[in-house]
């Protein structure tokens, strides 16, 4: 079985989510994707605007796009409040499906980073990497492009780039025009389920 899962702040999950999530389980014939909403990233400074618990249940919503979707609370806000780590997640992950083959669908912009996530040589372990080029964070896994981040020859065979996607859509930008125009303003990057939910819920005014 080969699972993907796909982690973020989902503030909320919008089309573009959707359609890279279809594109990476088409490409490299995914048997799942896991959606999870993250409590707290450790890289961002500033906190998710929705609560966990309204985030979830729009991503539900945005999952039942493709039955191959799910979602997945392993990435929760913790009581204590402390920083949600990928590698805890993924830990957590391999641990209810030991035998599966497991990936981790991460854009090029935050795949760059990589060294400042925790034990980043253990996450390359952990699971293959399908990272996603987009307008603006166009990445083609050269050496110039991947030095930064010092990876060996067989980490590099673990990495593999999902290009051709056209998806320039942002939670911020969506955030935005909900505030600006309403449900109305925002409906056409948006879920249609997940559009009735904010405006049901009055999030993001």
């Amino acid at each position: 079985m080969r699972i993907a899962l796909f982690g973020g702040t989902f503030d909320p999950p919008h089309l573009g989510h959707v359609r890279i999530a279809a594109a990476a389980a088409d490409h490299y014939s995914l048997d799942q994707v896991l959606f999870a909403p993250t409590g707290r990233q450790p890289l961002k400074t500033s906190a998710p605007i929705a609560h966990f618990a309204d985030r979830l249940a729009m991503t539900a919503l945005a999952c039942a796009a493709d039955p191959r979707f799910a979602t997945t609370e392993l990435d929760a806000p913790h009581p204590n409040g402390t920083p949600n780590y990928t590698i805890e997640t993924l830990t957590a992950l391999r641990r209810i499906h030991p035998d599966a083959e497991l990936l981790y669908i991460v854009g090029a912009d935050s795949f760059l980073t990589l060294r400042r996530w925790l034990e980043p040589d253990r996450l390359l372990k952990l699971a293959g990497w399908i990272v996603i080029s987009r307008p603006g964070s166009a990445l083609h896994l050269a050496a110039t492009d991947l030095a930064p981040l010092m990876l060996t020859p067989d980490q590099l065979a673990h990495v593999h780039l999902l290009t051709g996607l056209a998806e320039d859509i942002s939670s911020t930008h969506i955030r935005d025009l909900l505030r600006s125009g309403g449900v109305l303003a925002a409906s056409h990057l948006l879920p249609p389920a997940v559009a009735q939910y904010i405006d049901a819920q009055g999030l993001y005014r």
